[in-house]
């Protein structure tokens, strides 16, 4: 059932960033059905998968989304850390469909799918054989590698980014180092993320992973209007 269900996150991953994007939110639904089904059938229960701890993980949960809302916002009015929100990701869509991405899009697409299949259903079915430790390391793991090909994107999308992940300047960007990057910053995000679950069910590292993404694209539109400001003002 494990190997299984790395399969369906794997072609899952193809369909969201190479086959079919803007399908996503389907995608990753009814991807996310099938994982916790197999996660049922294997003997899981809603507890184990991560369902549980409600009000203990909205509370944790926001707080940790009202964070990072802070942090972006003291990132984008610091001129030397602003250029870090500018991807070309965010700024080439309309209003509508940055809406959509961070309303639809990241809520049903991305988050949904990747808490509930790497910390819910596969974090519970590792956990039940090898306990929590290997559980972590396993969906973190995976997680990271996971990022592979949304770190290709990155690297074009947002180049002061990639080289802050990748640890070189943006000139001299080489995308195998930020992909490298990528996924081992991510896997330690997962590991935290697994953490939060453990101690606090699903939704509190829903909430952060959502607040990480979605705020991203306000404050990627935000952080170029500054800088349109500023050019404005000096030019």
């Amino acid at each position: 059932m494990l190997l299984r269900s790395i399969v369906v996150l794997t072609a899952a991953n193809v369909m969201n960033n190479k086959i079919a994007p803007r399908l996503g939110p389907l995608t990753s639904t009814v991807a996310t059905a099938a994982l916790v089904a197999m996660a049922r059938r294997s003997g899981l229960s809603w507890q184990e998968i991560g369902f549980e701890h409600g009000r203990r993980g909205a509370v944790a949960g926001g707080a940790l989304a009202a964070g990072v809302a802070a942090v972006y916002t003291v990132g984008i009015l610091t001129p030397r850390t602003r250029p870090f929100f500018r991807d070309e990701r965010a700024l080439s869509l309309s209003r509508a469909r940055v809406l959509e991405e961070a309303l639809v899009q990241v809520p049903l697409g991305t988050v949904l799918l990747e808490e509930v299949g790497f910390r819910g259903a596969l974090y519970g079915m590792v956990r039940r054989r090898r306990g929590t430790a290997a559980a972590t390391a396993v969906s973190s793991t995976l997680f990271g590698l996971w990022h592979i090909l949304p770190a290709i994107d990155m690297a074009r999308a947002n180049p002061a980014l990639g080289a802050l992940t990748a640890g070189e300047a943006p000139g001299r960007l080489d995308t195998a180092r930020v992909v490298a990057g990528s996924v081992v910053s991510t896997a330690a995000a997962g590991v935290l993320f697994c953490e939060l679950r453990r101690r606090c069910g699903l939704l509190t590292p829903a909430m952060l992973h959502l607040a990480t993404n979605s705020l991203g694209y306000l404050f990627a539109r935000i952080a170029a209007k500054r800088e349109g400001d500023i050019s404005e003002k000096t030019g």
